[in-house]
């Protein structure tokens, strides 16, 4: 990460510090697995990798893997490959899905502590009880259960005996709290699907909102950096790590996430054009996924250079995505051999060059870096320019080939146009030219 003072993030860091509020820097870089990564997480995975290098830190990768409905090895190992070809190396690497013994454990306890209950609800009914911005919610009828009786009803739930979205556990806050997020949330929920992880061991799973602090604590993360759209979810997450009796406490800290211009960034979207076979998979040249753009041919030292550029800040504009590219051609500019080549080819014969002579002429392989040396072209009598470059009756200031001029060829000679073939419909298919040998360029 650049070292500048503008970054608040880098600011809090080097209080916490300071003050000795943390005496060390842990971050993680925590995806679902449940598709690639794109170009808005790698500005995640440069803050929290970044942030933790500059101060001598760590950073876990850590999967979320609490939704076995979407989830899959295949998207581990794509997300792996991806923070790795963009430069970074995880500390220790990490499933939610390893601690999902002691987050049913500390489920049990809030139970215990009156502080969370099973609901039969439907998810259509809990939503219409959990009220709007303007009104407050009104308690579930099954709020009020008894301690003994929800820790019947939630160890049942993990026995298996009831069906899917039977029952919930939810947290017991405030159905009148301004934040809607505090209105007794969903932690636990069924679902009877195999896990690519831990099987068939489990058929509860808690919910993101609730595994999420606990994850961040259970592994000592201190600064627990997210995109701005969790900002309202904070206060759940302090409750959820100070009701846990958490012995680790983290701090989330949000920041403005990246928007490019004409650029799909939600992953949904992105799998609906994958599964629909609108695009040739994740890695489509034209997805904005890590692997589509290292498909593509950009360079992760010019994203990692992008999005630094694009700095933190709480606010999530938009950024242009030619700034991306211009990004792709300052780093490839002085890495990327020249090559020429011809999209519509106007045949040109030079008259007075040696039939059946082919000579070959130096050029530089890169002429911005010299140190990559020299490559090779062919001549011969008989060669190719785009039809652009031609023009029978040209306008004044053009200073390409038309009939009597003379134009340099690059890394070669000059040649004259002294004639010009055309088909029976008037359209130009051959030019006849002449060459001073005296011009070559060296």
């Amino acid at each position: 990460m650049e070292n500048t003072n503008s970054n608040f993030i880098r600011q809090i860091i080097q209080k916490d510090l300071e003050t000795k509020k943390r005496d060390r820097v842990v971050t993680r870089f925590p995806p679902e697995p449940n598709g690639y990564l794109h170009i808005g997480h790698a500005k995640s995975i440069v803050i929290n990798f970044g942030l933790a290098d500059d101060f001598n830190g760590r950073t876990h990768l850590r999967f979320d893997d609490t939704n076995p409905l979407k989830e899959d090895t295949e998207y581990v190992n794509a997300i792996k490959e991806d923070v790795k070809w963009l430069g970074y190396e995880w500390d220790d690497l990490f499933f939610a899905s390893d601690y999902f013994q002691e987050m049913y454990e500390r489920a049990v306890l809030l139970i215990k502590k009156g502080k969370a209950y099973v609901d039969d609800l439907s998810q259509e009914e809990i939503r219409q009880y959990r009220g709007t911005l303007t009104e407050p919610g009104k308690d579930s009828p099954y709020r009020n259960r008894s301690i003994e009786e929800n820790l019947d009803l939630f160890e049942r739930m993990r026995n298996g005996e009831f069906a899917n979205g039977e029952k919930v556990l939810r947290a017991k806050i405030d159905m009148s709290s301004p934040n809607i997020n505090m209105r007794d949330p969903v932690i636990y929920r069924i679902a009877h699907a195999s896990h690519h992880n831990t099987g068939d061991k489990w058929c509860i799973y808690p919910m993101y909102a609730f595994a999420h602090p606990l994850e961040d604590a259970i592994e000592g993360v201190t600064h627990s950096l997210c995109t701005t759209e969790f900002e309202d979810q904070r206060p759940l997450y302090n409750w959820v790590v100070a009701e846990c009796e958490m012995e680790h406490v983290p701090e989330q800290t949000e920041f403005g996430r990246l928007n490019i211009t004409n650029t799909v960034m939600s992953k949904r979207k992105l799998k609906r054009l994958v599964d629909e076979k609108i695009v040739d998979g994740w890695d489509d040249p034209r997805m904005p996924t890590i692997s589509g753009l290292r498909r593509r041919g950009y360079t992760p030292e010019a994203i990692r250079a992008f999005v630094k550029e694009t700095g933190v800040s709480k606010g999530s504009g938009e950024v242009d995505s030619q700034m991306l590219d211009y990004f792709v051609r300052e780093d490839l500019k002085l890495k990327a051999p020249r090559t020429m080549g011809i999209i519509r080819p106007l045949k040109i014969v030079i008259t007075n060059y040696p039939e059946g002579q082919v000579e070959m002429l130096d050029a530089e392989i890169n002429p911005e870096n010299p140190e990559m040396g020299i490559r090779q072209i062919p001549f011969s009598r008989e060669i190719y320019i785009e039809q652009e470059d031609f023009m029978e009756n040209p306008p004044k200031k053009y200073f390409r080939l038309f009939p009597g001029n003379e134009v340099r060829l690059k890394h070669a000679y000059f040649i004259k146009c002294e004639d010009v073939i055309k088909d029976d419909e008037g359209n130009v298919i051959e030019i006849h030219c002449t060459y001073d040998p005296e011009t070559k360029k060296w």
